[in-house]
């Protein structure tokens, strides 16, 4: 991908005799998803049905494990959830314009509450115990369903997640795009080159320059967008990866280190630490105990 260029929208058909698009992508046959940030109009619902990986949603970074369930809001910037070490089997992904239904739909008193969970994933959600398994399970069995009970189970599992306890906001603390398309693009080649680049330094003077913008303008932008500084980003990127390795790759700890874009040990260890709440060593031991 040139990074110097504007990215691309994503153009989402829905599948054939359906208003919404319903698409699964197994890891045996190596199907091929979007592995860079990218926006689309549509509300996304994504099923990871087992294994670990990274949740690049907007400006929120963080390693997640035993599958995950997430519900992305209308041209929230996202990064693809697996790979080829996440260890899934299967990852669903629901993809649907707020109106698919007509502009008035959602308006009626009875869908009041899935009005309010469509608001509430501008920001992204994720959501946790047995919600995550019980739901993702009535995801999966979509998939052979004739178009109108296809239908009607996605407005079931709508009305489950609004009434879902265990779920956290993942950008509870920022991202606004008060311009939306403009600020995507602009907001997407900052996200992607900070993929592509993040396990070597990067300067104020670097990014600002990949959108002409001066440091300081750069810095007063960026903040009001993510809710936080570009530094921090990057770190929580570094960091994330570096939880991603602990758990997929058998190399040191120090290795972890370098591999993961920090150049200081004892910093790193610090910074893990504050991210995770837990030192790099005793995340790694912990990892084969979690359930979450």
């Amino acid at each position: 991908m040139n990074l110097g260029n504007k990215p691309t929208l994503e153009k989402i058909e829905p599948g054939f005799g359906s208003s919404f698009s319903y698409r699964t992508y197994l890891k045996s046959h190596n199907d091929k998803k979007p592995t860079f940030w990218h926006y689309h109009p549509e509300i996304e619902l994504v099923y990871v049905n087992g294994g670990c990986g990274k949740r690049q949603i907007g400006s929120h970074i963080s390693y997640y494990r035993n599958g995950d369930l997430i519900l992305i809001g209308s041209l929230l910037p996202h990064c693809s959830f697996t790979d080829s070490l996440t260890g899934h089997e299967c990852e669903t992904v629901i993809q649907l314009k707020h109106d698919f239904l007509g502009e008035e739909f959602f308006e009626a008193i009875e869908f009041r509450g899935i009005r309010n969970l469509l608001e509430r994933a501008k920001k992204g959600i994720v959501f946790h115990g047995n919600t995550k398994r019980k739901i993702g399970a009535q995801i999966e069995k979509l998939k052979d369903l004739e178009p109108l009970s296809k239908l009607l189970g996605l407005l079931s599992i709508l009305k489950e997640l609004e009434k879902a306890e265990k779920y956290t906001i993942l950008n509870a603390g920022g991202f606004i795009l008060e311009t939306s398309l403009q600020d995507n693009d602009r907001i997407n080649v900052i996200f992607n080159f900070v993929k592509e680049q993040f396990t070597r330094s990067i300067s104020l003077d670097e990014i600002s320059e990949k959108v002409s913008m001066t440091n300081p303008a750069f810095c007063r932008y960026f903040k009001k967008i993510t809710g936080k500084t570009f530094t921090n980003f990057v770190n929580e990127y570094r960091l994330a990866h570096a939880a991603k390795l602990l758990h997929e790759k058998q190399i040191s700890i120090t290795e972890v280190c370098f591999e993961s874009g920090f150049n200081n040990f004892s910093h790193f260890n610090k910074k893990f630490k504050a991210f995770t709440g837990k030192s790099p060593s005793t995340y790694r031991n912990e990892l084969k105990f979690s359930v979450s």
